[in-house]
């Protein structure tokens, strides 16, 4: 287990590539099990989320090779149950879910980890099955389904309690191209992730329209082909990164990122004083502080609302902007661990039920802070390249799930971080 050790109140500058998505690369991945020849997938982020699906599809008898960024994934035969001591790790190996189900009518899944950031049921995911036709039982911790005459296409709401769900969408679409009939998915998540997944589906041969939008149609087909696809830049880590830049940099470039994911962080870096430029084409976005940042307000919704993914990172931002801020989380209102660690360091942060109120302070002092999840690991780093001294982040498994050598990226730019022994 490694620690990260940050040597606060420097500058960052230069440039740096932006890696494949992981929140994309996860469902894509499984998806490869709807056909039984070798599809080919490009950018897969090396992190250790991705590795676990690898791992995953190789329990159920897939050939996986890999090469960098590059993935290629052979199903020829599946077993249809995932192995608990895999999928305990993650929360979106949930996923398997579907394409198991479809292609050889049975899965039996264990109920998966992740981060703990509240209640993330996968109610939805089970009822979007039996929505197609499956029996669902629970036995000994393991969701068992089982559809022996195959699936079939039907209108389902995927509406949860704080918004759409995005795995959910993305299981129940990929059940639904191998489903006899048409299937209507109403409430559809609409995230970029959605619609990366769906162009995947339709160059194996799905039949999908309305991906990106709250309805999403899909007309059953019998067999699905080998693809070779590209991911889509993770917008999560450019925003992190954009940040970054506006935190504590003189000026750094991000290169392989998509212009029209980032509109969220993007306006609120603005509207907070930041001076934010992209190339024409969108792939380039450029970051430095303003002269004059200011306080101010989100309220996180789905996308293209502000991003639950992105609230820690500017949670740490407004810890040392001037004025007051208000952080509203209506998707996962639990999800405020890492304010009790930047108070360790100085901060002011008032949390009550799933808001925050920040004061900005003028300075933070280097303390050791333990990350509890994901996105509040960045948050922390986040906060140490503004604080006074040499902050020790424990747990730092916790980014190595989705931000692929961050602690490489952060010396380029010209950071100073060590990844040291715990």
């Amino acid at each position: 287990m490694d620690k990260l050790l940050v040597h606060g109140n420097g500058s960052l500058r230069g440039t740096i590539n932006i890696s494949g998505s992981k929140n994309a690369s996860l469902p894509i991945l499984a998806a490869t099990l709807l056909s039984e020849e070798a599809s080919i997938v490009r950018r897969v982020p090396d992190v250790s989320d991705t590795n676990y699906m690898l791992q995953i599809l190789r329990a159920l008898g897939a050939e996986v090779e890999r090469s960098s960024g590059t993935v290629r994934v052979e199903p020829a035969t599946v077993s249809p149950e995932a192995p608990y001591d895999l999928v305990r790790k993650m929360r979106a190996s949930i996923c398997v879910m579907g394409p198991l189900l479809t292609r050889v009518g049975r899965a039996k899944i264990s109920l998966p980890g992740g981060c703990v950031i509240g209640d993330r049921p996968v109610d939805l995911h089970v009822k979007a099955m039996q929505g197609l036709g499956a029996s669902v039982e629970m036995e000994g911790g393991d969701i068992i389904l089982t559809a022996p005459k195959g699936l079939v296409g039907a209108e389902i709401d995927m509406q949860g309690k704080h918004g759409p769900t995005v795995l959910g969408t993305d299981n129940l679409m990929m059940a639904a191209t191998l489903a006899r009939g048409t299937t209507i998915i109403e409430s559809a998540a609409s995230e970029p992730e959605v619609v990366d997944l769906a162009n995947f589906l339709i160059g194996m041969g799905a039949r999908i329209e309305g991906a990106g939008t709250r309805r999403i149609v899909i007309e059953g087909v019998n067999e699905l082909t080998a693809v070779e696809h590209t991911v889509i830049p993770d917008r999560i880590e450019a925003g992190t990164f954009m940040v970054a830049g506006a935190m504590a940099g003189e000026g750094i470039t991000l290169r392989r990122v998509c212009r029209d994911h980032l509109g969220a962080a993007h306006d609120k870096l603005i509207e907070a004083g930041h001076l934010v430029s992209f190339s024409d084409d969108g792939s380039e976005v450029s970051v430095s502080p303003g002269a004059s940042p200011r306080g101010c307000d989100i309220i996180t919704a789905p996308y293209p609302g502000f991003p639950t993914d992105m609230q820690a990172q500017f949670t740490a931002m407004f810890v040392t902007t001037p004025g007051i801020s208000v952080v509203e989380d209506k998707i996962f209102p639990q999800r405020f661990m890492h304010c009790s660690e930047m108070k360790r360091m100085g901060a002011d942060i008032t949390v009550d039920g799933g808001r925050a109120v920040i004061r900005g302070v003028d300075i933070l002092s280097a303390a050791p802070v333990m990350a509890s999840d994901l996105r509040a690991s960045a948050a922390l780093v986040l906060a140490a390249l503004r604080a006074r001294g040499t902050t020790e982040i424990n747990r730092l498994y916790h980014i190595d799930r989705g931000y692929e050598h961050i602690d490489e990226k952060l010396l380029q730019l010209g950071g100073t971080v060590e990844r040291v022994p715990a």
